[in-house]
């Protein structure tokens, strides 16, 4: 018997060690600290030494690791500080008068003896948007001279064009070009140009000469000269040698080898959705493991350094430093000195409010001191640990630990990183602060003193929550579609801000990550909340209250669900152009029938029971041969009698009648759920295109994913015939290409999310599998090194569009059939 039992546990512990092997070691970005759409960095290559460490939307955010054994030093995490000395300033440091016309002129233009009297004269920035730059400009061509004098005060290191142009454009010095720039690039962001063009500079005047072409869309052109600053000396700097890397759900951990040392490093960002205290909390934990790789002890110190960048949304703007003690903790701290409170709006920003902390125990031998960001590194490396600066534009937070001797069994310390935004969002014109300090009796510094007395406590629940979701996820889907989840997990949650309402309801609030920045957008919401409905459906409450509030204040006047709430992070009502009738309220209905059956009951929906009613009845008018308007997918364009968006009004309403069927109007129940089979008969006959169903009414040489499906088969609705399902996945699986399936026929493009989804029909882990498989090949090939893009190119891998955005909690999809068909 005993024997029986011991291969038993053998076997058990076999099977969830395999599953548990569920944690990526591949990513297109790994997440560092990961806690809301402004706090969030990001490494984007497979080598934490590799590259800087950035912001999700790809903007530097620097981090810098090192670590000294035996007083030699070598480099684990980012890459040394870049700062610049101006030698012509830029319209964002300081705006300039120039020459401009917007008529093609006569040749030689660009020459410094050009008689430009006849120009107009106007303030750089030029920007089609009065609010944002200093002067209009609508038309086609902008052609800019700027004369300027230089007055040369020693060598150049490195000259550097710093240049922000929307779209094409060409700039020349002294008459000739020195760089061509194609499309549009975003930000005033630096260019290297040939080491020849510095000697073109003269003592005295010269003559800064531009181009732009706005092609459409947005249009913005602003330059100037920077050298690029020699940074201090790191003779002897050593690369360590990256050994592994593991992303679980919570935590990305690294393995080095440096010298006589191994280190491990491991960002935990703690996002447990059992607590949202600790899940609104915003401190990730940086933790070190270290111990000899011979013999022998070695002496070892480690560095963490971080740019004044975590603090503000351009290196331009000043920032102020200090350092300070609370209780046990040691800990530095930078904002800017404007603190401008939620004044900025938009998608590709970042936070320029509030302050960043970094802390570590003063128990840990810790010393922490502040410099100037080329200055950093060499600090470190030659000793020199001590605060040279307090304000400016070059600012570096520097902390060092020491471990003493170490031998061969590791010895464990940990820095924290937190941020106080203060406030995080607006809704409805009132300021709310972050759920951690709802009440506004809460400290920052009392929350990094709770999360040091926290730490043993919260690493060991991280590590038992990843480990389970791996299993889970394995189970659900194997091993590749776990990693997929591991990749996501963060992602997914980090996109969004918690807060409470005025009402006192929880708000889940996204931000739509560059695809356009809006906020607690319902078609976003919508493929997000697999994750949520698995382990807290509050949260998925908190992603539709607002929505709900919206409409039931008469501030949405219309008899359907609203696009979004605002451009983050203002919630003050919808600002994307035009309406998605069908697809938010087909939405709106299957995520609160999704939350009942999460749930156990349908209070939720009966809070909101005439507002459902009201978009249930919209949708039987106008949902089952849709007019010409947008999806979700609204990126492919407006597409009239779609097969698609036509499945989630018919699919909303059956929901309607299930939560009617919940709270015990049987009546109301039979009615629609009749209404809604009487649909699907008159749905599969229009979209009949015999081996598979169109993407539109009555062509048939078109097809579609029916991702939408997927909410009759979870919700047990049951109204379409299983037909339907396999008759579907027969046919997708001859339409795959290398890295996925298709969205429709129209482009080879697809959105991975949906594609999980569609795969959730399938009734066999083979067809499961067979459909995944591509995806994750795309996770750890695509040449697109951001956060996971869920929009692109099933031919080569490329990332089309978006990235960093909340929708990957879709990938959960199958983890949530698994989760309800055990509660059968």
């Amino acid at each position: 018997m005993k024997s029986t039992l011991k291969i038993a546990c053998l076997f058990v512990g076999a099977f969830i060690n395999q599953y548990a092997q569920g944690q990526a070691t591949k990513a297109p970005a790994y997440p560092l600290i990961t806690h809301n759409t402004y706090f969030s960095i990001w490494s984007n290559t497979d080598n934490l030494n590799e590259s800087t460490t950035h912001h999700w939307t790809g903007k530097n955010q620097s981090l810098l690791g090192l670590i000294k054994v035996d007083g030699q030093t070598y480099r684990f995490m980012g890459q040394q500080p870049v700062s610049y000395k101006t030698i012509l300033a830029d319209g964002e440091t300081k705006p300039y008068k120039v020459k401009y016309t917007e008529i093609v002129p006569a040749e030689g233009w660009q020459n410094t003896s050009f008689d430009d009297k006849a120009w107009k004269t106007g303030t750089a920035p030029f920007s089609d948007d009065a609010s944002q730059g200093k002067t209009l400009w609508k038309s086609r061509d902008l052609f800019v001279r700027r004369t300027f004098t230089y007055t040369k005060s020693g060598p150049i290191n490195k000259l550097i064009l710093k240049l922000h142009h929307d779209d094409d454009a060409e700039v020349f010095l002294n008459g000739e070009r020195i760089n061509i720039s194609k499309g549009a690039n975003g930000d005033l962001l630096p260019v290297e140009i040939d080491d020849n063009v510095a000697g073109k500079l003269k003592e005295g005047e010269n003559v800064l000469a531009m181009h732009c072409v706005n092609t459409g869309g947005g249009a913005w052109l602003d330059a100037g000269f920077a050298d690029e600053v020699k940074p201090a000396d790191t003779k002897g700097l050593k690369m360590a040698r990256q050994t592994g890397v593991l992303i679980n759900a919570t935590q990305t951990i690294y393995s080095f080898t440096c010298g006589d040392a191994d280190l491990k490093v491991t960002f935990t960002s703690p996002l447990l959705m059992d607590n949202l205290n600790l899940l609104s909390r915003p401190v990730s934990y940086v933790t070190y493991s270290v111990k000899a790789n011979d013999s022998k002890s070695h002496n070892v110190q480690v560095y963490l350094g971080a740019s004044a960048d975590l603090a503000r949304t351009k290196p331009s703007q000043p920032v102020t430093a200090q350092k300070l003690t609370s209780g046990n903790l040691s800990i530095l701290k930078v904002g800017t000195k404007e603190q401008p409170i939620l004044q900025k709006k938009g998608d590709d920003l970042r936070v320029d409010w509030g302050y960043l902390y970094v802390a570590a125990p003063v128990a840990s031998k810790v010393s922490q001191y502040i410099t100037n960001d080329d200055d950093a590194a060499g600090s470190f490396i030659n000793n020199k640990n001590s605060s040279t600066v307090t304000s400016g534009t070059s600012v570096f937070l520097n902390t060092v630990i020491s471990f003493g001797k170490v031998g061969s069994a590791s010895v464990e310390k940990f820095i924290e990183l937190g941020y106080d935004d203060i406030y995080s969002v607006q809704y409805f014109g009132k300021n709310l602060r972050p759920w951690w300090n709802r009440n506004g009796k809460k400290t920052i510094t009392g929350e990094l003193r709770q999360a040091t007395i926290d730490y043993k406590t919260i690493m060991a629940k991280c590590t038992a929550f990843d480990n389970a979701m791996n299993v889970k996820a394995s189970a659900a889907g194997g091993l590749e579609y776990a990693k997929l989840c591991a990749i996501a997990y963060r992602q997914a949650i980090a996109a969004h801000i918690l807060a409470l309402s005025p009402k006192n309801e929880i708000l889940w609030l996204s931000k739509e990550n560059f695809s356009g920045g809006f906020i607690n957008t319902v078609d976003v919401t919508y493929p997000s909340a697999p994750l949520f409905l698995i382990y807290n459906p509050k949260l998925a409450e908190g992603m539709l209250n607002g929505i709900f509030e919206f409409s039931e204040t008469g501030r949405f006047k219309h008899p359907f669900a609203a696009h979004d709430l605002g451009t983050y992070p203002f919630a003050n009502g919808q600002t994307y152009g035009e309406g998605m009738p069908v697809e938010e309220s087909g939405n709106m209905l299957l995520l609160t029938a999704a939350i009942a059956k999460a749930e156990g009951n349908a209070l939720f929906a009966k809070k909101h029971w005439a507002t459902l009613t009201t978009w249930t009845n919209y949708l039987i008018k106008e949902g089952l041969d849709p007019a010409n308007q947008l999806c979700t997918d609204d990126f492919a364009g407006h597409l009239a009698r779609n097969t698609n968006l036509s499945l989630k009004a018919i699919n909303g309403i059956a929901a309607y009648a299930m939560l009617a069927d919940m709270l015990g109007d049987k009546a109301t129940a039979l009615k629609y759920h009749t209404i809604a089979k009487d649909f699907v008969a008159k749905w599969m006959k229009m979209a009949d295109a015999g081996d598979h169903y169109a993407l539109v009414f009555e062509k048939p040489d078109t097809w579609s994913q029916k991702y939408n499906l997927v909410w009759d088969k979870l919700l047990g609705m049951k109204i379409f015939p299983k037909e339907v399902y396999t008759k579907e996945i027969k046919y997708y699986l001859a339409k795959q290409n290398e890295y996925g399936l298709s969205l429709d026929s129209r482009k080879t493009y697809t959105k991975s999310d949906w594609i999980i989804w569609t795969a959730t029909l399938a009734d066999n882990p083979s067809d499961f599998k067979a459909l995944i498989e591509p995806i994750y090949k795309y996770a750890i090939e695509t040449p697109s090194r951001v956060p996971i893009s869920d929009w692109h190119e099933t031919t080569n891998g490329k990332q089309v569009g978006f990235q960093a955005r909340s929708v990957v909690g879709g990938y959960f999809m199958k983890m949530l059939e698994q989760q309800w068909l055990k509660k059968k």
